[in-house]
């Protein structure tokens, strides 16, 4: 069976990323919302039952999910390289993650993006995410937090 994100890659030694601050206002029936799996492991269906066949298992705690459509305890998800499917409503929690795309992306000091450079993170690195009101967003990986550029995130723009 074909497993996604099943290493991780963490940024700097950082072992363990803590939750942060909630990102947006999103009331609990809209959809499309940002979730984020709440288990080191979980199945993606192809239809919204355990009689379905899985086509993806998720080993990633944390991996952030644009949930699109949600039935009878089950989600319809989109995962950060674009695959969908359906999961146990359980397995994904309202709290906000992005992950680093494209290039190794610098965290900041200043939320405008102005001051030193405090740390990079490269492609698949996970951020908690905190409040984005411009071009930049507040993050937090494994305790260390800073500012990074919206377009370097997936997860941080609007559902």
């Amino acid at each position: 069976m074909p497993t996604k994100f099943a290493m991780q890659i963490i940024l700097a030694g950082a072992a363990m990323m803590m939750p942060g601050t909630a990102a947006s206002a999103q009331g609990p029936g809209e959809v499309p919302f940002w979730g984020s799996l709440r288990k080191p492991m979980a199945n993606l269906r192809v239809g919204p039952g355990r009689e379905y066949r899985i086509s993806w298992v998720y080993q990633r705690s944390g991996l952030p999910v644009k949930v699109l459509r949600t039935m009878s305890g089950w989600v319809l998800i989109e995962d950060p390289d674009g695959a969908r499917g359906w999961m146990l409503r359980q397995f994904v929690g309202r709290e906000r993650a992005a992950i680093v795309k494209g290039a190794v992306a610098e965290i900041r000091e200043n939320e405008d993006g102005s001051g030193k450079v405090l740390w990079r993170a490269k492609p698949g690195v996970i951020a908690w995410l905190g409040p984005c009101p411009g071009q930049w967003c507040k993050i937090n990986v494994g305790g260390r937090q800073g500012f990074m550029a919206k377009t370097a995130l997936w997860g941080a723009a609007a559902p």
